[in-house]
């Protein structure tokens, strides 16, 4: 639906809102009813996946990109491939690790639009690849050391 609405106009914010609220609820409301399961768990995160990648659709052309940023989100997209890869290779299922840095990121994300209008793109894109760049080197030092897939796993320092 976001495809079709303007971007950055009130109904584009009404709309995205909703969508990162309901993201929100459905996670909470599982935890609470005892609904939790993987496949809602991966469902999730594939949600949250294509989600960005719409966003990525939606603003790359209409944005005034420059090449370091280009590059910055290139690079941490590789790192995340190399994670998810090395990931499917040790444990045969992809890792969609649900630490606190790949929620931080995901937070991060969702707000690019606010953060977009109040402070403008080179600060957003800083502070976006900052945390992404981040959560994605945890990710990939995870996927690493761990030797059983724990996709609930904290952070990097959790035992």
């Amino acid at each position: 639906m976001l495809w079709f609405i303007e971007p950055f106009s009130a109904l584009f914010y009404t709309t995205y809102l909703a969508c990162g609220i309901s993201d929100v609820l459905d996670g909470h409301i599982a935890r609470k009813t005892n609904t939790v399961s993987k496949f809602g768990s991966a469902l999730d995160s594939i949600a949250d996946f294509i989600l960005t990648l719409v966003m990525l659709l939606i603003f790359i052309p209409i944005l005034a990109w420059e090449r370091w940023m280009v590059c910055w989100i290139i690079g941490i997209a590789m790192v995340r491939f190399i994670s998810m890869g090395v990931g499917f290779w040790k444990y045969r299922s992809l890792p969609l690790l649900h630490t606190y840095a790949n929620k931080a990121t995901g937070i991060a994300l969702f707000c690019f639009p606010l953060f977009y209008h109040i402070v403008g793109l080179t600060a957003t894109a800083i502070l976006l690849c900052s945390i992404a760049s981040l959560s994605s080197l945890e990710e990939l030092t995870i996927s690493i050391r761990l030797k059983k897939l724990n996709r609930d796993i904290r952070s990097l320092f959790t035992k």
